[in-house]
């Protein structure tokens, strides 16, 4: 018997139980679908991640203070003096693979407008921190050179700190503001950057001239990090062992001492997401996949059924000259049938799913091409695998016996 006739004796035995086929390809539909959604969401959430690491700066190198033992007693990192002005200069001075950089000081507190408080921070900064972080000052304008060097009381705020101290829209630029009773004369406000991939609001800002809030905030002479930027990306490396030998010279420290600092790249950020969202993503992928195995336990069910139910119908035709490769044929064509419809309805609900999430959720969701392939595969895969055990039992009845059956 030939293929064309065993597809047509297969779409008239799906088509004389139409239900009984639509709720065993239920499974597979919900399956696929599943499958698409999870994995567009863990696909979606790693590419925000990337976009807003991206947005924070990619180039990216922060240096912090190294942790000390002190009488057996772990230091805090915060309490550590070990980098100071001058290494901040010679990074300036004497790196070619770092394009800005900037010091950083922060102080915590409540700030103050009127009958308006806000409890924030406040950090010290120079003008390579905007270029760094990526900020863009939206109205008004940053501090100058002179106003770090005369360490002028001015800064450039954000907007969750502009909306909560002006609460009635009145222009913060040129409004005075008091932190922790010392006036601060706002001269800028930032453009909003909203939240960023570990939830922290990226408005929530307050930036002065690190020379301002060292010397008339903290009093203090030494810096609690530095921030620096290399040229581009791919020279991030570089710049992170052209400063770590520099600050290891600065410091006077043996060639088998460790660091008494710590220097961090975006990339090292980056790639840790990543691996975390890939993770997720496989996991998510492994949930949902078990309703595909689900799905296929049910076909192998209806088969047998199937099997049961024709048994006559088999002997009839094997007495007529069907082989066992016609009969293993036909129900495996049944079953592949099923998986395939039951796939192709899966990736257009998982497709039409993924863009609700989107819209309704506001979860991101980025659809790769290669995971509808992989679903529709799977499924495919799962109708022969589930499929294959009752065909088989069906084309090894004896013809005498299934002529018999009642």
């Amino acid at each position: 018997m030939n293929f064309t006739n065993l597809f047509k004796i297969a779409l008239r035995a799906l088509g004389n139980n139409k239900m009984r086929s639509f709720l065993t390809a239920l499974g597979i539909i919900i399956g696929v679908a599943s499958v698409i959604i999870m994995l567009a969401i863990g696909q979606g959430s790693k590419k925000s991640i990337q976009n807003q690491i991206s947005q924070m700066g990619s180039n990216m190198i922060m240096i912090h203070p190294g942790e000390d033992m002190k009488g057996g007693v772990r230091m805090d990192k915060s309490s550590m003096e070990t980098l100071k002005l001058k290494d901040y200069e010679n990074i300036v001075n004497q790196t070619r693979y770092v394009a800005a950089v900037s010091p950083e000081v922060s102080s915590s507190g409540q700030f103050i407008y009127g009958n308006n408080n806000y409890q924030a921070s406040i950090e010290g900064v120079s003008q390579d921190y905007l270029t760094i972080r990526q900020f863009q000052v939206e109205d008004g304008e940053l501090f100058t050179k002179q106003d770090i060097k005369a360490t002028a009381k001015v800064c450039v705020i954000g907007t969750t700190i502009e909306k909560n101290l002006f609460t009635h829209g009145e222009e913060a630029v040129g409004k005075t503001i008091r932190f922790n009773k010392i006036p601060f004369r706002v001269i800028g406000v930032l453009k909003s950057k909203g939240y960023n991939s570990m939830g922290d609001d990226q408005d929530e800002v307050v930036l002065a001239p690190y020379t301002t809030v060292m010397k008339r905030i903290l009093a203090q002479t030494y810096l609690s990090s530095i921030f620096c930027s290399a040229i581009n990306e791919n020279l991030s490396d570089k710049a992170i062992d052209e400063i770590t030998t520099l600050l290891r010279h600065d410091h006077n420290i043996k060639a088998n001492a460790d660091d008494d600092f710590n220097v961090r790249s975006q990339e090292e950020l980056s790639t840790m997401m990543s691996s975390t969202t890939n993770l997720m993503t496989i996991l998510l992928a492994c949930v949902a996949g078990i309703s595909l195995v689900v799905g296929g336990i049910g076909i192998m069910n209806i088969m047998y059924v199937s099997v049961t139910e024709r048994t006559r119908e088999i002997g009839l035709r094997m007495s007529v000259g069907a082989r066992g490769i016609d009969i293993l044929s036909q129900f495996l064509i049944e079953a592949i049938l099923i998986s395939l419809a039951g796939g192709i309805i899966g990736i257009v609900i998982g497709i039409g799913g993924s863009y609700l999430v989107n819209i309704f959720a506001k979860w991101p969701v980025f659809i790769q091409p290669w995971s509808v392939f992989l679903s529709f595969g799977v499924c495919t895969i799962t109708g022969v695998f589930f499929g294959w055990y009752p065909a088989k039992k069906a084309a090894h009845l004896d013809p005498i016996d299934a002529l018999r059956y009642e």
